[in-house]
This record gives structure tokens, C-alpha cells and sequence, in this order.
């Protein structure tokens, strides 16, 4: 009887150890993040103020040359949000793009000229992301004028807002050494206050399943609602709200350690049985 209470003893603590072990690995995994960026700040100035009063650190894109750009992103800056030029660039479609485009009929010079004079109607721009673009982005000739104009300007990272499948941004921007990432998921493309959600909550499904995700969103006032609401239980929802520029950052550092962690072709070959 004694051997046998040795052996439940043992087994106990066997699965207390174990319990343990778990319970600490899970405190010290990093908590998945995400980032959201809101788009097309500028043209209305009532949603912009609005929209800066998201709490926590959202990123705000701007378009050049409207209205309320440069008293927002000043507003933004202040508040300590992070500030991004919301560049528009030509569409397959034919959009009207507003001022400051970016197109495929520019020469080099001209395209330069108006991407400086972009950057110079933003204060405080730490990044890039296209506004359209679902042309241009897909023309590695343009793209690598629009990463050699960034690469001008300092420590400046590029979003690829993705609104073609086609788009050569990413492998560009990291041709020429820009700081990069994607978008993965529109947050309203339909404005119902649902259908914003239920894009939130995709978002972070994401961000759980491969450790972070990037949003995209726009200053409607439905977007502005939810995610106020939303981003006041994220530690409900076990992810971190970070700005884009971390967001990069973050990401880089996981490929390099990805990277670094995997076997070298010749160790995998002479591991072979």
C-alpha cells in the first residue's frame, strides 16, 4: 500500500510540475499585437478630431494637401499618436486621386518633386502608405522611384495598403533597404457597426494565429465608435495595440529570429538518417 501512495504521490507531483511549467511558459510568451492605422485623415475636419480621440497608440495617415492635414497631424503629434503620409497613387480603376498623385505617365523628376512636396504638406511623418494605388503599386519601375525618394528622407518605413494582389511594394521596399510591412485586414469597407466588428475581431484572430496583424481603417464615425470600444478590452482579447513603426520593427526582429533559429541547408542535409 505504501509503494502504491509513492506512486500517486509521485503522479501528483509530476502534474503539478507540469501545470506549472505551463502556466509559466504562457506568462512569459509574448502577447500577440496589432496596429490601426486610419486612413484618409485630412479632408474632414469634424471626423479627424473625432477620430484622434480613438484612446491608445492608432496610427493616423494623412492625405497631402487637404484641408486639415498638416492642424491634425500636428494635433496627432501632440497627443503623442504616430503620423504617416497617406500617398495617393494611380489606380487601375481610374479614381480620382485628389492632390499630390503620384502616377505612371510622371518622369523621375517630376515623380520626386511631387513626392518631396507630399511629405513637406505632413508634419511629423514617420512612414508611407498608398492611398489607391492598385496600378501603380504593381510597377516595380515606379515603386522603386517611390523607394528611392523615401529612402531620401531618413528613417521612413512604407506600409503597402494592398489594394491590388498584384502589388510589387513589399519585395521593392525591402530591395532598397525600406522598412516595411502589409496590410491584412480592412477594418470598413462596409461602415455598419457590425460588419466593422466582426473585421476588428478578424483582426485579431490574425494577430493570435501568427503573433500580429495590421488594420486599416477609415475616420468614419462608425469606425471611430467601434474601435473605442473595442480597443478598450484588449486585454480580454490577449492582444497589444502597438504603433506602426514598432509594428515594423516587431516584425522584422521575428523574421530575423525565424531566421536564425532554423537549420542552414547543410545541417538539414546531414541530418538526414
Amino acid at each position: 500500500m505504501r509503494g502504491r501512495g509513492n506512486r500517486c504521490d509521485l503522479i501528483a507531483g509530476l502534474l503539478l510540475l507540469f501545470l506549472c511549467v505551463g502556466q509559466s511558459a504562457a506568462e512569459q510568451a509574448p502577447r500577440p499585437v496589432i496596429s490601426v492605422i486610419i486612413d484618409d485623415m485630412g479632408n474632414h475636419g469634424g471626423w479627424g478630431d473625432a477620430a484622434l480621440r480613438i484612446p491608445g497608440p492608432v496610427t493616423y495617415a494623412f492625405l497631402p494637401h487637404t484641408p486639415h492635414a498638416a492642424r491634425l497631424a500636428r494635433a496627432a503629434h501632440a497627443a503623442g499618436k504616430e503620423v504617416m503620409l497617406h500617398l495617393p497613387m494611380q489606380s487601375h480603376e481610374g479614381n480620382r486621386l485628389g492632390p499630390g498623385a503620384l502616377t505612371l505617365h510622371m518622369t523621375e523628376r517630376a515623380f520626386q518633386r511631387t513626392l518631396d512636396e507630399d511629405l513637406a504638406a505632413v508634419p511629423h511623418v514617420r512612414g508611407v502608405n498608398n492611398h489607391m494605388g492598385s496600378l501603380l503599386t504593381r510597377h516595380p519601375g515606379a515603386m522603386a522611384w517611390l523607394m528611392q525618394g523615401i529612402g531620401r528622407h531618413g528613417d521612413l518605413f512604407f506600409v503597402d495598403s494592398r489594394t491590388s494582389l498584384a502589388t510589387v511594394g513589399e519585395q521593392v521596399a525591402t530591395e532598397y533597404g525600406v522598412p516595411n510591412a502589409r496590410r491584412d485586414v480592412f477594418l470598413d469597407n462596409n461602415r455598419d457597426p457590425a460588419a466593422i466588428e466582426q473585421q476588428f475581431l478578424q483582426l485579431v484572430r490574425q494577430a493570435r494565429s501568427r503573433g500580429y496583424a495590421i488594420g486599416i481603417g477609415h475616420p468614419y464615425p462608425e469606425t471611430s465608435q467601434v474601435l473605442a470600444e473595442q480597443l478598450s478590452r484588449l486585454e480580454e482579447l490577449g492582444v497589444r495595440l502597438i504603433p506602426a513603426s514598432e509594428m515594423i520593427r516587431y516584425q522584422r526582429s521575428v523574421r530575423t529570429w525565424h531566421a536564425s533559429s532554423s537549420p542552414s541547408p547543410k545541417v538539414a542535409k546531414n541530418s538526414k538518417p
